[in-house]
């Protein structure tokens, strides 16, 4: 798939909470097919101390608008000098990057799980699925009912489950405690969230004979296997997340 170098121009930047925002992107010219579990790297001008590009998932796709979406939580400067941006701002971006999830066998059940601003590929994914004919359930898990984001997005696409660590909203706890993790039995599970939380859910995979993928949140400086910013021990040596990922089965993984 072909990369491209551009500048796209900002069509809404829409608030989701303090520190939470989504950038929606359009092109001059036609977006590019972009696949689930793909990822951007952007070029964050107007912050003198970010010198590296910052990566983030694609997080929605909407080829009849030509537009598509990125969630993004403040961090730093740069994310910071990013959530100031105004339509009609440019921003420059290398994209689209990295490998995809793979798709479901006919018939076989699917979970979606995903914490805090780590389910930001999983909306992508979702849509992507039930255009393909598969329903999956989602379990998101957030700190606080405060912090729980896009669900109405994530109900169009499935069944929606929540845990919040102060049991504000849904189940209290983790999404590795919630109960529907045992009442029902899945073929493939695919994760992404905090580093902590994947490798309880990968742990749950592997205990229970559960296919899973799951996409990394490493640092990536240039996105393109270059910088060595973001690799990644697996058992076929250490590689790069940027170009052999993000998105991973865990039978490859040495985790």
């Amino acid at each position: 798939m072909t990369k491209r170098i551009e500048s796209l121009k900002i069509v809404e930047n829409n608030r989701l909470g303090k520190d939470i925002f989504i950038l929606e992107l359009t092109s001059a010219g036609r977006i590019p097919e972009m696949k689930p579990g793909q990822f951007v790297q952007v070029k964050v001008e107007g912050s003198p101390g970010t010198f590296l590009r910052r990566p983030f998932s694609i997080h929605d796709v909407n080829y009849s608008r030509n537009t598509f979406r990125l969630l993004i939580q403040i961090a730093g400067k740069g994310t910071e000098t990013l959530s100031r941006l105004s339509i009609g701002d440019t921003l420059n971006l290398i994209y689209p990057l990295g490998n995809s999830f793979s798709m479901p066998e006919k018939g076989e059940k699917i979970l979606l799980a995903g914490g805090g601003c780590g389910i930001a590929p999983l909306l992508f994914l979702g849509k992507y699925l039930k255009s393909n004919g598969f329903i999956p359930d989602i379990l998101l898990g957030f700190r606080s009912s405060e912090r729980v984001i896009e669900y109405d997005e994530y109900s169009g696409i499935g069944k929606v489950f929540l845990t919040t660590e102060d049991g504000s909203l849904g189940n209290k706890g983790f999404i590795t405690e919630h109960p529907m993790l045992f009442a029902n039995r899945y073929d493939l599970i695919y994760c992404c969230g905090p580093e902590p939380m994947m490798k309880a859910v990968i742990k749950y995979c592997r205990d229970n004979s559960i296919r899973c993928e799951v996409s990394l949140e490493n640092l990536m400086g240039c996105g393109i296997g270059v910088c060595l910013c973001c690799v990644v021990e697996t058992v076929r040596g250490n590689i790069c997340t940027c170009t052999e990922g993000p998105v991973f089965n865990i039978n490859d993984l040495k985790w």
